[in-house]
């Protein structure tokens, strides 16, 4: 299981030229593998960061889809199931990093110069569409240093602060 997105800012996209199998040398979208435990959300919010130095908003799911690649034998070499996410750039700084060559944040326009696969492009096309309807942030990652996180202890929102002292359902000892 993997997860990738698409990340605007100012109606760019980010886009990584990887550095290793598959798609080592060419440019795509940033993503990894969702490690045991891990939730979807938390994951991408890691792989962004590890793979780009951002920090992100999670927005909605553009797409989950499979990613087959085959040997010259026509025997599977890759299967992935990935679960594409728009996200928005909330902190950090834009580096390659991790298993990436290179980042670049690119205009539409300029897309068809990086010879993405098919269906990248179509993710992206799908993630622009979300992002001219999508409320922003959809959602936020379990971090606990994101100030907009709900389980954020510093957060004065937080609808399950076990120290509300106006919250009738929380136990407290007398």
């Amino acid at each position: 299981m993997g997860v990738g997105a698409v990340i605007v800012d100012e109606g760019r996209v980010l886009l990584v030229k990887r550095k290793y199998e598959p798609l080592a040398g060419q440019w795509s979208l940033p993503g990894g593998a969702v490690e045991v435990g891990e939730t979807l959300e938390v994951s991408v919010a890691r792989e962004m960061l590890e793979e780009t130095g951002l920090e992100v908003e999670i927005g909605p799911v553009i797409e989950v889809f499979d990613r087959i690649t085959r040997d010259e034998d026509g025997r599977v070499r890759y299967h992935f199931v990935l679960v594409d996410y728009l996200c928005w750039p909330v902190g950090g700084t834009l580096a390659a990093a991790s298993d990436v060559e290179d980042v670049v944040f690119a205009a539409p326009s300029d897309l068809p110069r990086y010879t993405l696969t098919a269906k990248a492009m179509a993710v992206i096309e799908r993630a622009l569409e979300l992002n001219r309807e999508a409320p922003r942030p959809a959602r936020t990652p379990n971090n606990p240093n994101n100030p907009n996180n709900q389980n954020n202890p510093n957060n004065p929102n937080d609808p399950n602060d076990p120290n509300d002292p106006n919250d009738p359902n929380v136990m407290r000892s007398e």
